[in-house]
C-alpha cells in the first residue's frame, strides 16, 4: 500500500489520481486532516484516513499495512519540522520501507524563505533507517498561471525577481515524477532537482502580452518597494515579506535547474509556461 499525505490539496490530490490509474486502488490510501473531504476517492475504492500532521496518534493509525509513503510538506511555515518528524517517527516505527518527501530546488544552498524547513526535514529523512528519497521541486508554474488576475486589472507585472531565471514545473508534471519515484524500486533513495523549462518575469509578461494581445510590461522593484505594493494590495504582511523575498532569491538564481531529472522521470518533455497558460482558462477572454 501507498499512502499520500495531504491528498486535499492541489498536488496530493493529482498524485492519489495519478497512483489509482495505475494500481488497484485499494493499494492507495489517500490521507486528510478532514478524510470526509476524501469521499469521492473512497466511492472509487481508494483506501481513505485520517491523518493530522499534529496529532501523532492518527498518523499512526493511517499507517496500518502501508509500505511507501509520500510526504507532502505541511503547509503551516514555521511548524513543518516537527509534523514532518512526527511522520518519519511514526513511518520507521510502521515498517514502511520508503518515504518520499516534497522538498525545494536546492534546498541545501538556497535562501528561498522555505528553504531552512526543507533541509532541516531532508537531514531526518538522512537519519532515518529506512529508504527515503528528496523530490526538489521547484516553484509550480501555476503560481503563475492561476495569480493573473491583478497583473491584467493593474496593466502589467511587479517584482523584485530581475532577470532571474524561474524553472518552474506544472503541479502535475512534479505529480507524475513523484508517482514514477513511488513506483520504480530502482529509484529509491536519490535526491531530485526537479524543474521544468525555465522563464524570467519578462518572459512571462511577454508571453502573457501576446496571448492577450495587449502590452503588459514588467516592472522590476526593490524588495522593500515590492512588499509595500503587496501590502497596499492586502496581502498580510507575513505573504507580503515571503513574497518579496522569495523573489529575491529568484533574482539570485536559486530557483533555477535544468529539467533533466522530471524530463527522464516523466519520460517526456516538461510542460512549457505558454502550454501551461493555453491549457487552462484564459484570463484575458
Amino acid at each position: 500500500m501507498i499512502l499520500v499525505t495531504a491528498a486535499t490539496g492541489h498536488f496530493g490530490r493529482l498524485v492519489v489520481d495519478r497512483l489509482r490509474s495505475e494500481l488497484d486502488p485499494s493499494t492507495v490510501v489517500a490521507t486528510a486532516r478532514r478524510p470526509e473531504a476524501l469521499a469521492d476517492l473512497a466511492a472509487e475504492g481508494v483506501v481513505v484516513r485520517e491523518l493530522d500532521y499534529d496529532r501523532p496518534d492518527t498518523i499512526t493509525a493511517a499507517l496500518a499495512g502501508v509500505s511507501q509513503v509520500l510526504l507532502v510538506s505541511g503547509s503551516e511555515i514555521g511548524r513543518r519540522v516537527p509534523q514532518h518528524q512526527a511522520v518519519i517517527d511514526a513511518a520507521v516505527a510502521a515498517g514502511v520501507e520508503h518515504l518520499a518527501y516534497t522538498s525545494v530546488l536546492h534546498a541545501d544552498t538556497s535562501t528561498v524563505p522555505v528553504a531552512g524547513e526543507h533541509l532541516a526535514t531532508e537531514r531526518l529523512l538522512a537519519a532515518a533507517p529506512i529508504a527515503t528519497s528528496r523530490l526538489r521541486n521547484g516553484w509550480y508554474i501555476e503560481n503563475y498561471t492561476e495569480q493573473l488576475g491583478p497583473s491584467l486589472a493593474n496593466g502589467g507585472f511587479v517584482g523584485s525577481a530581475g532577470d532571474g531565471r524561474i524553472a518552474a514545473a506544472t503541479r502535475a508534471d512534479l505529480a507524475a515524477a513523484a508517482v514514477a519515484v513511488l513506483l520504480d524500486g530502482a529509484r529509491r533513495g536519490g535526491t531530485y532537482e526537479l524543474a521544468g523549462e525555465a522563464f524570467t518575469m519578462k518572459d512571462l509578461a511577454a508571453t502573457v502580452s501576446r496571448l492577450a494581445a495587449r502590452e503588459l510590461p514588467y516592472t522590476d522593484l526593490p524588495e522593500e518597494q515590492y512588499a509595500g505594493v503587496l501590502l497596499g494590495a492586502g496581502l498580510p504582511e507575513p505573504i507580503a515579506r515571503f513574497l518579496a523575498a522569495a523573489d529575491v532569491s529568484i533574482s539570485k538564481g536559486e530557483l533555477d535547474a535544468s529539467p533533466a531529472a522530471l524530463e527522464a522521470l516523466i519520460g517526456r518533455r516538461p510542460t512549457t509556461l505558454e502550454e501551461a497558460l493555453l491549457a487552462g482558462p484564459s484570463p484575458w477572454a
